[in-house]
């Protein structure tokens, strides 16, 4: 599920691929690939001194009128004869306030001196609050958090989720950890809906620790016949993790998909038939006008241009197509072939 995560949660350290894979964020594609057995999880905190002797009373008694107000604004009220009363607020209140909201002492004082001392005012007026200072957070940049994914034992259902986050400490928090299994587990039962119907948690969350709090990615596989899946979050940081659906070959076939899936940032489709026409034609233009095809001989230009879409898109971008990382004189299409194996989906969620 997620390493660090106290819940029994394991760390995935059965391999990685080269490298950790780019930064393009969340990937999805269907259509092609064999299969795994076996479940696993992985996850993937101035006045100045005066010039002269002479004193103006006028504007002291506007300095006096503003310290008044001053304190009348910090919490305390007059009473019947004009008398100053201020709220007391005991110790163990503010400590009893803590312990059920989460939030800092003086956060808990102020708005205990703020509600006259009623604990469940000042539980909804910290409520309130942290919502409020949630929002602004919300534009925050999230490249901390975990990928984490689950699949069954019998690898024929398979669930992924990425939950950002700005800072490291707060991605190996208890709490943090904790939301991240919860949507897990709600992913699993219910499918992607799930992120929604968890969304006042994860703002109460990101009130509570003080800092911008995303989903980024979340997906459910549900195998077809003759197909398993399997999954793989790189560690240690667990930024970054694959799910895949594969139909045929080797019991291992899945995993070492899923670990190249995971090295190959670039990856956007399985197949050639699965890239649009108008992408193939833009990216043939684009290779067609530049210097590097226009300086050689017109006869010699297209062959050219079919040689660049090959080695610099397809290689890159097409999953068959790319070198395979656990043996590169082979090309993942070619694996597959000599296992019978086609890869029918995959879900690539990276943070940072």
């Amino acid at each position: 599920m997620f390493a660090g995560d106290p819940r029994n949660c394991q760390r995935d350290r059965r391999g990685q691929g080269k490298g950790d894979a780019g930064r393009d964020g969340p990937s999805r594609r269907g259509t092609r690939g064999a299969p795994s057995r076996g479940g696993g999880s992985a996850w993937g905190r101035g006045d100045r001194p005066g010039s002269g002797v002479r004193a103006d009373r006028s504007a002291g008694k506007r300095r006096r009128g503003g310290l008044a107000r001053r304190r009348l604004v910090a919490g305390s009220r007059r009473g019947l004869h004009g008398g100053l009363i201020v709220t007391e607020i005991s110790a163990s209140l503010v400590k009893e306030l803590r312990d059920l909201t989460g939030a800092g002492m003086m956060d808990c004082k102020r708005a205990l001196q703020d509600t006259n001392g009623d604990l469940d005012a000042a539980k909804t007026l910290l409520r309130e609050r942290g919502l409020a200072s949630a929002a602004k957070r919300a534009g925050r940049e999230t490249t901390e958090g975990k990928v984490g994914y689950r699949v069954a034992d019998d690898a024929k259902r398979g669930v992924i989720i990425a939950v950002g986050c700005e800072t490291e400490p707060v991605s190996n928090n208890e709490e943090f950890l904790a939301f991240a299994v919860k949507l897990l587990e709600a992913v699993e039962r219910e499918g992607p809906d799930a992120v929604d119907q968890l969304d006042e948690d994860r703002q109460e969350l990101a009130a509570k620790l003080g800092e911008n709090i995303v989903v980024a990615g979340a997906a459910r596989f549900e195998a077809v016949d003759g197909a398993v899946i399997d999954g793989y979050s790189h560690p240690p940081a667990n930024k970054l993790g694959v799910l895949v659906q594969v139909r045929g070959g080797s019991d291992e076939i899945a995993r070492k998909l899923a670990m190249h899936i995971a090295a190959s940032p670039a990856t956007r489709w399985i197949g050639r038939e699965d890239v649009p026409e108008d992408v193939v034609t833009a990216e043939r233009e684009i290779y067609t006008n530049s210097d590097e095809v226009q300086s050689k001989p017109e006869q010699a230009r297209e062959k050219i241009v079919e040689g660049m879409l090959n080695k610099r898109f397809f290689a890159e971008q097409v999953l068959v197509d790319q070198p395979w990382i656990h043996e590169t004189s082979k090309s993942v299409g070619e694996v597959l072939g000599e296992q019978g194996a086609e890869v029918l989906e995959f879900e690539r969620l990276q943070l940072g």
